[in-house]
Formats: structure tokens, C-alpha cells, sequence
């Protein structure tokens, strides 16, 4: 009796076909990549803003407000409070300088946009997938060196944090995931904005947000109506889980919080964005 083949012949020349898509995205992906990184060395000014505006706001909270707002916090010797409000505000700095280069991201597709080089990459063979990539691992790449030079400044004004090696592995991990996910969302604002200019000031939300949540104050001190926003915001879990790593404070249930949002965050951007691109390539 003939036994049949429910096999398809051309199951392992789809597989091979699949193998050189992928093969093919990564290879665009880390073209694109290299592309954005060379955008960076070549206009260096949103790098300097993107730097340069965290550090003004570390050394105006710490050396102007921080004597006053230190001796507020809960279990502080007024003596010392610039130096506990320092350790305090250094992981909200941190999350801020990530939440910072949203702008330039945005800023950056938006050019790509309005300019037609992205039309033009939709003409190419390039993968429509490694277009977008390449903005996101540059601006993760950018979000790492600005934190970098942040945490440097923060060394040298007195911030000493008590982790150990485990735990900065740990707060690496965390900048890498926030910056990833932050980096989704703000290449969908840039190719949903009408110009550069708008494109710029919407990420501006990321940068108000630390304010209402625990970067610079604890959110208890504020309004019971404003609380439970501040509680639950993606940027209380960001700082606090920062926080606790870096120094050792209670880490209780925002590590979760502050993965999911990034989770939410990532696919949410991917699929905003992708969708933008798609709907753009049929025109």
C-alpha cells in the first residue's frame, strides 16, 4: 500500500525563505542603525540639549531647592538635606534624561518624513521593519550615553549609591527596556506629526511626567486626587524600581508595574508606528 506524503515539498524552501527574510531584516535593521548613529556624530546639538537639560535640572533641584525640599523628606536630618535630596532625585534625573531623547527621536523621524527620505526607503529594497528599528536601537543607544554622562555629573557632586553588581546589571537592564519602550512611542508620534516643530513638543509629555510621580517629591505630599494618578503612571514604577536598585529602598510591587509598562508601552509604539508606515507606503 502507498503511503502518502502529507508533507509539502516546499516546506524546507520555506523555511530557508523565511531564514533569509530574517537574515535580510537584521542585516537592514543594522544599516539603519549605523545610519542613525552617524545623525548623531554629525548633529551633535540635540545630543548637547538632551545631556545638558538633565544635569541643569540636577544641579538646580540640588544646590538651589535641595537644602529646603532634602529637609521635607520623611526621616531626614534637616542638616543633611541636600545630600539626602540628591540620593532622593538622582534615579527621577536618570528616567528623565531616557524620557529626554524622546524629543530627538520624534524630531528625527519627522525630518525623515517631511524631507521624503523615508518614501524614498519605501521604494528601495529595504525592510520596512528595519526602517523603524534602526530610530529605535539608535535612540536606546542615545538614551544610554546621556545617562552615562548624567550618573558621571551625579558622581562627581556627591551622589553615592549603595548598589552592588547584581543590582547595577539589574538598573542597566531597566534603563535598556524603558529607553527601548519610550523610543516606540516617540518614532510614532514622529511619523503621525504634521511637521518637525510638532514633532518635537509632543514628547514633551514624557518630560512632565516624572513631576507627577515620585521623581522630585514623594506622592504622598500631594493632593489625595492627584495621588492615584501619580501612584500608578508609568514613571513612578520607572523611578521607583530605579531607586531601589541603585539604593536600596523598598522595591516592593513596582519592579512588575514598571516591566509591564514597558511591555505596554513597546508593543503599543510598534504597532502604532508600523501601522503609520503602512497606511503612509499605500499612498
Amino acid at each position: 500500500m502507498t503511503t502518502l506524503n502529507t508533507q509539502s515539498p516546499t516546506a524546507p524552501g520555506r523555511v530557508a525563505a523565511r531564514g533569509r527574510r530574517q537574515s535580510h531584516i537584521v542585516a537592514d535593521s543594522i544599516t539603519m542603525l549605523r545610519r542613525n548613529l552617524l545623525h548623531i556624530v554629525r548633529y551633535p546639538g540635540l545630543t548637547i540639549f538632551v545631556i545638558g537639560a538633565p544635569v541643569v535640572f540636577l544641579l538646580l533641584f540640588v544646590f538651589v531647592f535641595g537644602g529646603t525640599l532634602g529637609a521635607g523628606l520623611p526621616g531626614v536630618d534637616p542638616a543633611g538635606g541636600r545630600e539626602a535630596y540628591l540620593a532622593y532625585v538622582m534615579p527621577g534625573i536618570l528616567v528623565m534624561t531616557i524620557a529626554g531623547t524622546a524629543g530627538g527621536a520624534a524630531t528625527t523621524v519627522a525630518m525623515d518624513m517631511t524631507e521624503g527620505i523615508t518614501a524614498r526607503f519605501r521604494t528601495m529594497a529595504i525592510s520596512r521593519a528595519a526602517v523603524l528599528t534602526g530610530h529605535v536601537l539608535g535612540n536606546t543607544i542615545q538614551a544610554f550615553l546621556a545617562v552615562a554622562v548624567v550618573l558621571g555629573v551625579a558622581l562627581l557632586v556627591g551622589f553615592r549609591p549603595s548598589a552592588g553588581p547584581g543590582e547595577w546589571l539589574a538598573a542597566v537592564g531597566l534603563i535598556a527596556l524603558i529607553a527601548f519602550a519610550i523610543s516606540w512611542v516617540a518614532i510614532g508620534m514622529g511619523m503621525q506629526a504634521k511637521s518637525v516643530e510638532t514633532a518635537s513638543n509632543q514628547p514633551l509629555l514624557f518630560l512632565l511626567l516624572p513631576f507627577i510621580g515620585s521623581g522630585f517629591v514623594p506622592t504622598e505630599s500631594m493632593p489625595g486626587w492627584l495621588q492615584g494618578f501619580a501612584q500608578y503612571q508609568p514613571f513612578t514604577p520607572f523611578i521607583e524600581t530605579t531607586r531601589g536598585l541603585l539604593l536600596g529602598t523598598p522595591l516592593g510591587w513596582y519592579p512588575p508595574f514598571a516591566i509591564g509598562w514597558c511591555i505596554v508601552l513597546a508593543i503599543g509604539g510598534y504597532v502604532w508606528s508600523v501601522a503609520i508606515y503602512e497606511r503612509k507606503s499605500v499612498r
